[in-house]
């Protein structure tokens, strides 16, 4: 049977597919938290605003708000793997 894997696991997979530039090792610290939750905060406001014709905002920031947000709130870790491993 194969084993879930954590919700660090599967941050570490998924930061290796992002470029170093985006700087994605600052926002996983734990000193970074006063900058997540805002930023996962924005990202998701701005992504429900995914249908307006503008250039910026779209439908691709709702996970990575998700994302964000998980990092600190231990109940969506969860939910974030399940669709990894299925």
């Amino acid at each position: 049977m194969m084993r879930i894997p954590d919700f660090h696991e599967e941050m570490d997979r998924f930061q290796n597919h992002i470029p170093t530039w985006v700087g994605l090792n600052r926002l996983r610290g734990e000193r970074a938290k006063w900058l997540r939750v805002p930023t996962g905060a924005a990202l998701i406001g701005c992504g429900v605003l995914g249908f307006l014709p503008l250039p910026i905002v779209g439908i691709w920031m709702l996970p990575v708000g998700l994302a964000l947000l998980a990092h600190d709130i231990p109940t969506m870790r969860r939910g974030q793997n399940d669709p990894v491993t299925a």
